[in-house]
């Protein structure tokens, strides 16, 4: 096996390979990234069996071949090496197989040892697969407002994904932790024939908004409890999270009788203030006065904190109890000049919307007082 190739156009590749594989043993070939040089063409795989990642790039082969490479030390070598073309070289020493690595005007060479492919998990394929295309612009914005709330709990697997589903020409992502909850549609469906409703690892998710253009469509499949995602040269899979997802729909109130509006970035700069004195359960109390917005902050071993900012309000005076960090994270999506807080009661579900109403928002589950 040898062929050359370009440091920048591989490095590119390998950074998303890095993202994918398993980084919990170092040892293991799930560590590893799969080159196959055939034709021209370098395919370059990865993952972490629940996750897939595949891409091909052009080099100049001398002679075919496959091999796996321990990812995060290719990565290494590259990012040392200059700019310019660089050669791969397997050598078989005593059965122990190298690859050897130089760059190819200067005296640059690295040697790294080699595992054979017949170890590397086989990725599926979306052969003979009915893809229907997302304009990626909205579906990265969808991933975006969602993907952060999935729970991290492992005893409630089937919430430790964003939910996926189709209605009527509408995509929806929902996601939720069981204290706050993350919804986003997009009418990018019409004409698309139904799906079945999927639980998607954020992971994949991830990696799809951060690496996807603005430009074009998302080629998006899901079949056989696999999720693809096609978009340039890159195709990503995953498997699906087994397990029902919880009717998500009846915690989204129909309607709320109070709300307040803020200047989004006077509240965040607020916010930042009065966190400071914030204990360990992170409860921060909003009180509400006609035009005033009170935020506070307590903690037994260190103080408090307290700030005032103005806020449109005319109810009665409500003090409601809520997790700093619940707030704060979507806060960090959403893209809008000002914030609504919609409410019933002081211990029922709040509503947190940009200013104007968009296509997403955000259910946050209040805190007791004490």
């Amino acid at each position: 096996m040898k062929f050359t190739f370009d440091r920048n156009a591989m490095i590119n590749e390998i950074s998303i390979a890095q993202e994918i594989i398993s980084t919990k043993n170092a040892l293991s070939v799930l560590s590893n990234v799969l080159l196959i040089a055939e034709g021209g063409t370098l395919t370059i795989k990865a993952t972490d069996i629940k996750v897939n990642f595949q891409t091909k790039i052009p080099v100049d082969i001398e002679e075919e071949g496959s091999t796996t490479v321990l990812c995060d030390k290719f990565m290494g070598i590259l990012s040392a090496l200059p700019e310019g073309e660089i050669e791969f070289l397997l050598k078989d020493n005593d059965n122990l197989v190298s690859a050897v690595i130089r760059h190819t005007s200067k005296k640059i060479k690295y040697q790294l040892n080699c595992t054979s492919q017949d170890k590397f998990p086989e990725i599926a394929v979306a052969e003979k697969v009915s893809f229907f295309g997302v304009p990626a612009k909205e579906l990265k914005s969808m991933i975006t407002q969602t993907s952060f709330a999935v729970s991290d709990d492992e005893t409630r697997y089937f919430m430790n994904g964003v939910y996926f589903e189709k209605k009527e020409d509408k995509l929806v992502l929902v996601a939720t932790d069981g204290r706050r909850l993350a919804y986003a549609e997009k009418a990018v469906l019409a004409g698309v024939a139904d799906f079945p409703a999927a639980i998607v690892h954020p992971k994949i998710l991830n990696v799809v908004a951060k690496h996807a253009s603005d430009e074009g469509n998302v080629s998006v499949a899901i079949v056989d409890k696999m999720i693809f995602f096609n978009f340039a040269n890159y195709e990503f899979s995953a498997t699906l999270i087994d397990g029902q997802y919880p009717n998500y729909a009846r915690v989204i109130p129909e309607s709320q009788a109070h709300s307040f509006k803020v200047l989004k970035t006077e509240f965040v700069d607020a916010l930042k203030r009065i966190a400071i004195m914030i204990d360990k359960t992170g409860r921060i109390i909003f009180n509400l006065t006609p035009g005033v917005l009170t935020i506070t902050s307590k903690s037994t071993d260190l103080g408090d904190a307290k700030e005032e900012i103005p806020c449109q309000y005319d109810g009665e005076e409500v003090s409601i109890s809520m997790n700093y960090k619940h707030i704060d994270a979507p806060l960090k999506v959403m893209n809008s000049e000002y914030i609504t807080f919609e409410f019933t009661e002081v211990m029922r579900a709040v509503t947190l919307r940009p200013e104007p109403a968009a296509d997403y928002f955000h259910i946050l589950m209040p805190m007791s007082a004490e």
